[in-house]
């Protein structure tokens, strides 16, 4: 980890994306413990049951598959909705303070509009109905599906499936995120599945934190991104005596850790590969410190889903994606503007080492002409 240095009031976007990737883990693999770097992040994004993984290859050294699945298999991770009503992979420990924390922006996720969609659902109801059910066995989706049509006939299924994992804490229980494994998720309420109950209230200020520590220095708007949480201004100020206070070149007021690290702009990045959704690039407002107005373009499809990038010398420079063609597996990667010689090296020695891990014994990287579009 780069050594925490004096910087001026005013922070460079070099000097922004320096302190975002010491936080990441990816101007070197730290040598810890996948439970830490799990709960450093404050999770990993989770949606793709493969990305936790990928991003614990890129952040760690000696990374094994095993060593996460095990964890999810001990029930010392979780997989869950979370920060901006997406899944994520957090400790348990997390789990228990995290969710009611982030509980008001799932509540907002479904907001008055969908409730008067479920005309007739109280949402106490539902949650009792569905902790019974949960009680009973762990469920899938589609059993939960028919629970809810057969207990409210006539409702959108997939509303009603919505608004209970907002209304429940819902973990999705293993094989589900087990490498190797398949398998539709099947649910278990997040007090059962840990034997302990949630929090008995939100915990913003440790939320703050941890935003600082793993995405810093950030403005209000960069925290309330990430966590999808709104009315923050009134949290960070009441820390303000114990942090730092910087602004980005637009003017924009940052806070962050005293004791964070700020390494040197000029401070070398080596090329990094990123899962699909991860935080890295989706955790600010003002992304510019990671990824240009080009890139974010490229990678922000229709359908939602972030593909897996690649940085080179600290920005986002392209996607990647392992393609699978019979027994052959290869790893694609297209850049989004022309790589020069030397990057071209890093970019394939580093998917090669990706691909050894996702397909042991595949070797084939190929870079595909730059994506102008």
């Amino acid at each position: 980890m780069a050594i925490t240095s004096a910087h001026p009031t005013t922070l460079s976007r070099r000097a922004l994306n320096r302190a975002l990737l010491a936080r990441q883990l990816l101007l070197e693999r730290a040598p810890v413990t996948a439970h830490a770097v799990i709960e450093h992040l404050t999770g990993l994004q989770a949606q793709s049951p493969q990305a936790p993984y990928v991003g614990l290859w890129t952040r760690t050294r000696d990374f094994a598959a095993d060593e996460l699945s095990a964890l999810l298999l001990d029930r010392s991770v979780v997989r869950l909705v979370v920060m901006r009503g997406t899944v994520h992979l957090v400790t348990a420990a997390d789990c228990r303070w995290l969710r009611p924390t982030v509980q008001p922006c799932l509540d907002g996720v479904l907001g008055p509009r969908v409730w008067s969609r479920l005309e007739g659902v109280e949402p106490a109801e539902l949650a009792a109905a569905g902790r019974a059910w949960l009680a009973a066995a762990p469920r899938s989706a589609a059993e939960l599906a028919r629970l809810l049509e057969e207990r409210w006939p006539g409702l959108d299924r997939l509303l009603l499936g919505n608004a209970l994992r907002v209304v429940v804490p819902m973990v999705q229980i293993p094989p589900r995120g087990v490498w190797g494994r398949s398998g539709q998720p099947v649910y278990a309420t997040a007090e059962d599945w840990l034997s302990a109950p949630m929090a008995p209230a939100a915990d913003r200020e440790a939320l703050v934190r941890r935003h600082l520590a793993a995405f810093g220095p950030a403005s209000v708007a960069d925290i309330r991104t990430w966590s999808g949480l709104t009315r923050l201004k009134e949290t960070v100020d009441a820390l303000r005596g114990e942090l730092l206070v910087f602004s980005d070149e637009d003017g924009t007021e940052l806070f962050d850790l005293p004791d964070a690290p700020r390494p040197a702009p000029d401070t070398p990045a080596p090329v990094r590969f990123l899962a699909e959704f991860d935080n890295a690039i989706l955790s600010h407002a003002d992304r510019s410190r990671i990824i240009g107005a080009g890139s974010r373009r490229r990678i922000m499809t229709r359908n939602a889903v972030i593909p897996g990038t690649f940085l080179v010398d600290g920005f986002v420079r392209g996607t990647w994606r392992k393609v699978e063609e019979g027994r052959a597996v290869r790893l694609a990667v297209t850049p989004h503007a022309a790589l020069s010689a030397g990057e071209r090296e890093e970019v394939e020695s580093e998917g090669a080492a990706l691909l050894s891990f996702l397909a042991p014994g595949a070797a084939d990287v190929e870079i595909l002409p730059p994506d102008a579009s």
